[in-house]
């Protein structure tokens, strides 16, 4: 089911697709954005396949997707999604119950989560923020998501794992992972004792080196190569 708008275009407000199989939800969510002038829904989609049926010629920018789904879940759609050509950022929705699939979201390219009972400002910050190309979610409640899912899954870390860390230097592994623990820049400019924008410089090549796309993803790195461990602080 796939329901577009249109919308001008000089001066475009961020355009989002909803992808949710439940009718309720999804129109929560638009009478939520519908308020905002600098964000329009442009396609509403009950499934993955429809996601990716719907994205070409909308320009859409955040893509706020559901995991359990027909046809096509929001895995393997994200996965789909962050594979193109200029991809706009995926918002995995989540209630919780199942949210080892969200950790598989993350590491699919997910630019972050959001809870689908969060409130309207939670929403439209997190839209906002992804837009501007930050990582939605701050590394705390990622890091509680990785500490009470990852006991649940296969162990990835070792000889190999570890060894895609063998390209930072000491300094960047320190960063990595200061930022798997939780840490902010400002957190861990004051621990390591340099400038913030020191801190800003490290990450970026932080994630050129290995690869990653965001901040989140340095999170899934850190906790996949034992970098950081389960109840670490």
């Amino acid at each position: 089911m796939i329901e577009p708008t249109t919308g001008g275009v000089a001066d475009r407000p961020t355009r989002v697709m909803i992808v949710d199989d439940q009718a309720l939800v999804r129109a929560g969510f638009r009478m939520v954005l519908d308020a905002e002038p600098d964000i329009e829904v442009v396609a509403e989609c009950a499934d993955g396949q429809a996601a990716l049926d719907a994205l070409p010629g909308r320009g859409v920018d955040v893509v706020l997707m559901d995991i359990r789904m027909p046809r096509l879940d929001g895995i393997e759609a994200t996965r789909r999604v962050v594979a193109r050509e200029e991809p706009p950022k995926v918002l995995v929705l989540t209630t919780f119950d199942l949210d080892e699939y969200v950790y598989a979201a993350l590491r699919a390219g997910a630019a972050g989560f959001l809870l689908k009972d969060a409130g309207p400002s939670e929403l439209l910050a997190a839209i906002r923020a992804v837009h501007t190309g930050d990582a939605v979610v701050a590394p705390g409640p990622t890091r509680r998501l990785l500490d009470r899912f990852l006991p649940l899954l296969p162990s990835t870390a070792g000889p190999t794992a570890l060894g895609r860390l063998d390209v930072l230097t000491e300094r960047e592994r320190e960063v990595l992972e200061a930022v798997g623990r939780g840490l902010n820049n400002t957190e861990i400019a004051a621990a390591l004792f340099v400038a913030e924008a020191t801190v800003k410089t490290h990450i970026g090549r932080v994630l050129a080196k290995l690869g990653l796309r965001d901040r989140v993803q340095m999170v899934v790195l850190a906790y996949e190569t034992g970098l950081v461990r389960i109840g670490d602080g």
